[in-house]
């Protein structure tokens, strides 16, 4: 058989679009391609929810990626370790209570599971904007990256959501998105973004887990967004907070309907 350049191109557009296209009413949008919205988005869909993972860069993973300064091992706790084995990824014992796995195959190996659960992935994507009915969020206005790099007028498209999780990292960008152009108060102390704090891992850890919660009506902070958020500290390459974070978070909003 001949091979055709057009068909080739017609495949990925029409196939690229129908994704896209059904993807426009989601039950979650998730926002952010790291350790914790990939966890958060598989078990989302295994649920049975419709739900798509916005990521602004070309590479999925956050992070993860990079392992510590570029160095693509990661480092896991004995409750980031059982979720790892939940998805079968080797892990070494380095010493008591410290597991080391590889960034790579840990990443490939998450991001694998989201998409045969059902979710879907959409990279170099960025949330621009936000939709906002009755003080409730109830959509994304998304673009290209490239076009928010190139500083070009495009107008951008829209997705609508029952809920959304600000999966995004140190960046909390959708949460900054809703403090910069509506002047709601988020669900923290001061009813704005704290910020993150210097480096101390076993308080981040645990703070990672307990600030994955509601921060406004159905929307979600997880991972470093959390910390982020309400004003925990980072934690650096060990990222087992992060893994339990996204499916705390999943199992939150599950319960909710």
């Amino acid at each position: 058989m001949e091979l055709q350049e057009t068909v080739i191109t017609r495949a990925i557009v029409e196939t690229f679009m129908k994704k896209l296209s059904d993807s426009t009413e989601l039950d979650v949008a998730v926002v952010g391609g790291g350790p914790a919205g990939l966890v958060a988005a598989h078990r989302l869909a295994l649920s049975g929810k419709k739900v798509a993972l916005f990521e602004k860069k070309l590479s999925i993973g956050g992070g993860m990626w990079g392992g510590g300064m570029l160095f693509n091992e990661i480092v896991v706790q004995e409750e980031g370790k059982a979720i790892l084995d939940e998805y079968g990824i080797r892990t070494s014992l380095y010493e008591q209570g410290y597991y080391t796995a590889d960034a790579v195959e840990s990443v490939t190996t998450l991001c694998s599971a989201a998409c045969r659960a059902g979710a879907k992935i959409f990279n170099c994507m960025t949330v621009e904007d936000v939709v906002i009915r009755d003080n409730t969020i109830c959509g994304l206005v998304i673009n290209w990256t490239p076009v928010e790099m190139a500083g070009l007028h495009v107008d951008p498209l829209t997705i609508s959501a029952k809920f959304i999780v600000d999966a995004t990292g140190h960046d909390t960008e959708v949460l900054k998105v809703i403090c910069r152009k509506s002047g709601l108060k988020l669900f923290t102390e001061t009813g704005s973004i704290l910020g993150e704090r210097s480096m101390w891992a076993e308080k981040a850890e645990r703070l990672t887990l307990s600030n994955t919660k509601e921060v406004f009506n159905n929307v979600y902070v997880a991972g470093m967004s959390a910390n982020a958020t309400f004003g925990g500290p980072r934690m650096g390459p060990i990222f087992g907070g992060m893994l339990l974070s996204g499916k705390k978070v999943a199992e939150m909003i599950i319960a909710e309907n």
